[in-house]
């Protein structure tokens, strides 16, 4: 079982608009299987994706019809109300209060000020994702913001992360650090590329082969809405599923 500190991101998940049509997506892509106590149990609308037998995401219909489909970063917290009220203290909001699955988790929906939506995860029998960084695993949360020096503070003060800012071409990339170790990405929203998309958390999946995903991904009737593209940090497509959330797959296998 993973051993996630507080601060670190413990969980995604996808807000959708078609749970089977997103497990039919998903599945193939990335590997995932959902266990039939899984579906048994998915009263709620939800269910939880495996990989190599071990949870690693999950899926829910949203409960508001206005809310496009998302994938949400969770952050591991020992105490969701109070996490809840160092997001209001420092200037985020509460856009869901804090639930139960018992047995599982204690979970909470906020926004940063400049209103990114993120979830703290509270463990109550299942601490979050047991698998990262490898393929079909959360690799890498980051953040698209206009407000960056709000950002820094923000998360700063809420989970405690210090922030390391290295050129990236005309930008500067930020890399946030919980206890030395990097947890979180941040990428400055600058210039007319990014029109009128809100400020959001970005999940990077980790894949064997970028070029391969991406192909598959279009095979399902999902979209590249970057292809494939060279990073220091391995090869990265930013996909689009075909109920409209994006995201990105993130390789180190070269092409």
């Amino acid at each position: 079982m993973t051993d996630i500190p507080p601060g670190a991101p413990a969980w995604v998940d996808l807000v959708t608009t078609d749970l089977p049509g997103a497990a039919r997506f998903y599945a193939p892509l990335f590997g995932w299987a959902v266990a039939e106590a899984d579906r048994q149990a998915a009263t709620d609308g939800h269910l939880v994706f495996h990989q190599q037998g071990k949870p690693v995401a999950g899926a829910g219909l949203r409960a508001d019809p206005q809310q496009p489909p998302a994938w949400m970063p969770y952050l591991a917290t020992d105490d969701a109300e109070a996490a809840c009220q160092r997001v209001t203290a420092a200037g985020g909001w509460i856009l869901s209060e804090p639930i139960d699955v018992p047995g599982s988790r204690r979970t909470a929906l906020l926004a940063d000020p400049a209103g990114a939506p993120f979830g703290v995860w509270q463990s109550l029998g299942m601490p979050g994702a047991e698998v990262f960084d490898v393929p079909g695993s959360l690799t890498w949360p980051e953040l698209a913001t206009r407000e960056w020096d709000g950002a820094k503070e923000f998360y700063g003060s809420v989970f405690g992360w210090t922030a390391d800012d290295q050129p990236m071409g005309p930008i500067n990339y930020t890399t946030w650090h919980l206890d030395g170790r990097p947890v979180a990405g941040m990428m400055p929203m600058l210039g007319d590329d990014w029109g009128d998309l809100q400020p959001h958390w970005m999940v990077y999946f980790a894949v064997s082969d970028t070029d391969a995903v991406a192909d598959e991904a279009q095979r399902l009737e999902g979209l590249v809405s970057v292809p494939p593209t060279d990073l220091t940090r391995g090869r990265f497509a930013v996909l689009t599923d075909p109920q409209g959330a994006f995201f990105s797959i993130l390789g180190t296998t070269p092409p």
